[in-house]
């Protein structure tokens, strides 16, 4: 099985840089554009299971991707819950807070990295009770974490990976070792077409080496480049 893991679009706290957690606001117009996108792309998979952060930013990208009616609402998705962050971009909260690492110090009033994997647990653990392909429809923080926790890493392993909106990840198994596929796979624009970058697998437990683009297995056995 395979976990196909989309952040959503972009919004404007997101183009501002604002940590956005439990408030709900809607994508850009631009944001609106890029998940349409993804519909040809995640249209090439049957997916046994769709979940869906309850917050409109995620649920607009699920339906405008296209699986609006398969779709479960799974508050374990919501974004991590910056408490006093809410709204403040970085360079805001490291004036009062010097120094300070989501991944490390967690936000106050809102959740640790221990709390926000615990939820991620559940996610996982669903996920892989599944006989099929799982689509999960979220936020930054926290598929950073699923990142981290799929492999094994604690929840502070997020840090390592670097996530975009509106981008799609994969995760699944280098035979029976949990693995990251694709990460952080920006759609591509050709005329008319589009496709998303295949990255090397990940294997280690250890995410903090760099994932670089490499060409498709003459053996065929590597995940092909998605094209329309």
């Amino acid at each position: 099985m395979q976990v196909f893991a989309i952040r959503h679009g972009e919004t404007v706290w997101s183009l501002t840089g604002q940590h956005t957690g439990t408030t709900d606001i809607r994508l850009t117009d631009n944001g609106r554009r890029l998940a349409e996108r993804m519909r040809p792309v995640l249209a090439k998979t049957a997916f046994a299971l769709v979940l869906c952060s309850p917050l409109q930013r995620a649920r607009e990208t699920c339906e405008l991707a296209g699986l609006a009616d398969q779709v479960v609402v799974n508050s374990d998705l919501v974004e991590w819950n910056y408490g006093e962050y809410e709204g403040l971009t970085p360079d805001e909260i490291h004036k009062v807070a010097p120094g300070w690492l989501i991944f490390r110090d967690g936000c106050p009033g809102g959740e640790t990295p221990e709390q926000v994997g615990e939820r991620i647990d559940r996610v996982i653990a669903r996920s892989r009770a599944v006989d099929g392909d799982v689509a999960i429809f979220a936020h930054g923080h926290v598929l950073r974490v699923l990142g981290a926790r799929w492999i094994g890493l604690p929840a502070s392993g997020g840090e390592h990976f670097l996530l975009d909106t509106g981008t799609l990840c994969v995760l699944g198994y280098y035979r029976e070792v949990p693995a990251v596929r694709i990460w952080n796979g920006p759609l591509i624009e050709r005329g008319r077409g589009a496709r998303y970058t295949r990255k090397r697998e990940i294997a280690s437990r250890s995410a903090s080496h760099a994932v670089k683009p490499e060409r498709p297995s003459p053996r065929g056995d590597s995940m092909q480049f998605w094209e329309q």
